[in-house]
């Protein structure tokens, strides 16, 4: 697909998109900022004395994390003093301002971002403020009413706002690192959505002010989702359970349905990529094909 094709789908939902953002914009603005494998192969060596040139391939990066948990499991707040660890890495982290371009179209078009990275970069490269949703519980190992903004919003799906889904570095505790950290996400999210956790009926999400109403979840089941720079492959499993849900609750209810789109890079890992369309057109997104990274990240924002 061309970038006139793109930025016209971006154009024409203007009303009802918001953006899911990964690791992707860091990597292509940001080359000093480590990637996730590196800091997950960083955490290991300082804490392992099995050090690791690589992750074997066979193990996600989730559960590399919890087999280094489960080395040091005897150790009080071990995986506490980890997400410090994680936290002290990136706090320090500098926003190249080329990102901007994309950001500040976001922000023109008053959409919500959501983003799977824990580092404040992009709030930082907007200077942007950090905000909660008034009347809502606050726990630092949940903070999903917990947004970064130029303006406050009643409820998350009302304008531009970055939220975070796997955790912030704000509060060290709520940064999600392994596949038991990831599990207590869903676990969550599911208590939300379905209200009784056995089933999948969706008691919790239909009605109009339903239990995650002040939470990022409200912009997964009530905007179309225009993703870009995720890699979701085996290692996002609260991502893709989600959309599952998502496609679930479509189904139920077709009249509340919402697009979707996600951006891939011919020739990128195209030994997964098959199985990972497979998956994206089963939970209802249409998958944007580019033949190079400046589309993504410049060409479809100018």
């Amino acid at each position: 697909m061309n970038k006139t094709e793109i930025k016209n789908i971006i154009e024409e939902n203007s009303r009802d998109i918001a953006f899911l953002i990964g690791n992707g914009i860091n990597l292509h603005y940001s080359q000093d900022n480590v990637s996730w494998k590196s800091l997950l192969l960083d955490l290991w060596n300082s804490h392992s004395p099995d050090t690791q040139s690589s992750i074997p391939s066979g193990i996600t990066f989730t559960e590399f994390y919890d087999a280094l948990e489960i080395q040091n499991y005897a150790i009080e707040d071990f995986s506490s003093k980890l997400q410090k660890d994680v936290q002290e890495k990136m706090v320090s982290w500098v926003p190249n301002k080329g990102q901007n371009l994309i950001l500040n179209r976001i922000r023109e078009r008053n959409a919500p971002i959501l983003t799977t990275n824990f580092d404040d970069s992009i709030p930082k490269s907007l200077n942007l403020d950090f905000k909660k949703l008034e009347e809502t519980r606050f726990t630092d190992y949940y903070p999903w009413s917990c947004y970064y903004s130029d303006r406050d919003l009643t409820y998350p799906t009302e304008g531009f706002g970055i939220w975070y889904l796997n955790g912030m570095i704000k509060y060290h505790r709520s940064i999600k690192l392994g596949l038991s950290q990831y599990m207590g996400n869903v676990e969550r999210a599911r208590r939300l959505i379905h209200k009784e956790p056995e089933n999948i009926h969706f008691e919790g999400k239909n009605q109009n002010l339903w239990p995650g109403y002040k939470t990022w979840l409200h912009i997964i089941f009530n905007k179309s989702l225009f993703v870009f720079g995720l890699g979701l492959d085996e290692t996002e499993i609260f991502i893709r359970w989600l959309l599952i849900e998502r496609a679930k609750y479509f189904r139920k209810f077709p009249g509340r349905k919402h697009k979707g789109w996600f951006v891939i890079k011919n020739g990128e890992n195209n030994y997964k990529v098959e199985g990972k369309k497979f998956f994206l057109k089963s939970v209802g997104f249409e998958v944007i094909n580019v033949d190079k990274y400046k589309t993504i990240y410049q060409d479809i924002w100018e």
